[in-house]
């Protein structure tokens, strides 16, 4: 009688891939970042709905009635996020684009609008995936942001920097309709990327953020700089000594992954050359903001607006009293000063990234800032600016660094998570706040 084998009544369990616990401990940290500040942003932004109200005539701001819910309640919990350029992007995502030279519309980038509309393929609610795939790009952009600013300052600095990220004062635009999160997914993912030598990854990621805003094709100097300068962990430098102007790596092949990121943009113009017979359609269109060139212009501009502001709330009879302006000329010049001091924030910030974290973060900031700075307003000339330099990350490493060595992460945060709920419960009413 021949023995038979033994057999055990166990379920066999298939373990998958699991998380390293790096990875794991990054996500521990953006969860916690993400929904303690979003929690700030949806709660004050509804209570300055309900307690101040929309501002007058906040109906006209969206014609199409793209950001309007089913109910007033559904309305009520999508106004921290549908607001102002969030028409736009929900109407190419149900509509596509429209030439019209009178319409703000197709200076908007395709790839966000684009990823609403298949999620609403799945959901039925463009609003609904529009929300999701800002929060759900945030999350991941703040893990990814852990990982990096752990191989450049380490683990402490790195909580401390997802904090200061995701509590800036206008970080509420990280879950609106906006590209933003989209937009420092892709940027910090082209910098971890490129920082490990995964180059087919950091050229993938860079033409996406190319598709993503107009400002995305910066993403390619530091991508550059990290090729040819480093601080690389796939090998060490072919060269070691020498001028600090010469590169450390030699040039390989590896390097055509990064014409990813102009094809991105080169994609955009061609579809714009062939639909609208313009590739520059999306340039053009920003006449309409009152945008011009001017080398540096917001800096000069938003320093003479903050002077005038000063002394126009020093003299009782300056405009910014006017009775009749109705309060109007005095929002603005609040405005201008607000704007002033993020520009402040920025420079002194820049400095400080140049001192304390690699050239290519540097050079990734100072390239940001001078195509920002080089297009003002002619209505605002810092127009907008927190929101263009919120998705500049170093700054936060930067300021998570020079707040950590003097103990001074909780008090910073605190400060800055009592600024965001102000700005998101303005925002929530329609009131223009960046």
């Amino acid at each position: 009688m021949s023995a038979r084998p033994a057999t055990s009544n166990a379920a066999v369990v298939v373990e998958g891939p699991r998380l390293s616990a790096g990875a794991q401990r990054a996500l521990r940290e953006a969860w916690s970042a993400l929904w303690t500040s979003r929690a700030i942003v949806w709660t004050a932004g509804i209570l300055g709905v309900l307690w101040f109200g929309r501002v007058p005539n906040s109906e006209r701001f969206d014609l199409v009635g793209v950001t309007h819910g089913t109910t007033a309640f559904n309305d009520l919990l999508a106004a921290p996020a549908a607001r102002w350029d969030a028409v736009w992007y929900l109407a190419i995502a149900r509509d596509g684009y429209h030439h019209d030279p009178n319409t703000l519309r197709d200076a908007f980038y395709p790839l966000y609008p684009l990823l609403i509309h298949v999620g609403n393929w799945v959901l039925g609610s463009r609003m609904l995936v529009a929300i999701l795939i800002s929060l759900g790009c945030f999350l991941v952009a703040l893990a990814l942001l852990y990982r990096l600013t752990e191989l450049e300052l380490g683990a402490e600095d790195a909580r401390s920097t997802l904090l200061l990220l995701a509590f800036f004062p206008s970080a509420f635009i990280f879950s609106a309709i906006y590209t933003e999160s989209l937009f420092l997914l892709l940027s910090v993912g082209a910098f971890l990327a490129a920082r490990q030598g995964r180059w087919a990854w950091a050229g993938i990621a860079g033409g996406l953020a190319a598709l993503t805003r107009n400002s995305g094709i910066v993403v390619l100097v530091p991508l550059l700089v990290l090729f040819l300068y480093g601080p690389r962990t796939d090998r060490e430098p072919d060269v070691t000594s020498g001028p600090r102007w010469r590169p450390r790596y030699r040039l390989s092949r590896q390097l055509l992954w990064l014409a990813l990121v102009p094809l991105g943009l080169a994609a955009f113009l061609g579809f714009s050359a062939i639909t609208f017979h313009d590739a520059f359609v999306p340039f053009h269109v920003e006449r309409l903001w009152y945008r011009h060139f001017q080398l540096l212009g917001g800096v000069t501009g938003g320093a003479k607006a903050a002077w005038h502001t000063l002394r126009d709330l020093v003299d009782s009879k300056g405009p910014a009293y006017d009775p009749g302006s109705g309060g109007v000329a005095l929002h603005f010049a609040g405005q201008d000063l607000v704007l002033f001091g993020f520009l402040v924030f920025a420079l002194v910030g820049f400095a400080g990234v140049l001192r304390r974290l690699p050239l290519a973060y540097g050079a990734y900031v100072g390239v940001a800032l001078l195509g920002t700075l080089s297009y003002p307003s002619t209505v605002q000339p810092l127009e907008s600016f927190p929101r263009y330099m919120v998705v500049l990350f170093p700054l936060q490493m930067w300021l998570a660094r020079w707040c950590g060595e003097r103990g001074r992460v909780a008090r910073a945060v605190g400060i800055s998570g009592v600024l965001l709920g102000v700005l998101a419960a303005q925002w929530s009413r329609w009131a223009l706040v960046l």
